[in-house]
């Protein structure tokens, strides 16, 4: 096996890895890695719609943890502004 075939099982395996994750953002997180390692993959292949799918997934799953973490900071002020409230009363 050389490192082109390498890279692509590496890839190929964390992406398999994120699909049996849980929690959703781990399965983002992961699959992320994977769509930079198929980047790189596909330009060692020359191959540009690998390429191309790659990046757009790579910016879905970007975007995904971005909203993720938005989300998960708005619930913590939510959060907070709650156990305040409570407090103040």
């Amino acid at each position: 096996m050389n490192i082109i075939d390498t890279v692509g099982y590496t890839a190929l395996i964390l992406n398999l890895i994120s699909m049996s994750m849980k929690n959703l953002l781990n399965l983002r997180i992961i699959s992320l890695i994977a769509n930079i390692i198929y980047v790189y993959y596909s330009i060692m292949i020359s191959a540009t719609p690998m390429i191309i799918g790659s990046v757009i997934a790579f910016t879905l799953h970007g975007y995904g943890i971005f909203m993720i973490m938005k989300k998960s900071k708005a619930d913590r002020g939510t959060k907070c502004a709650q156990v305040i409230k409570q407090r103040d009363k």
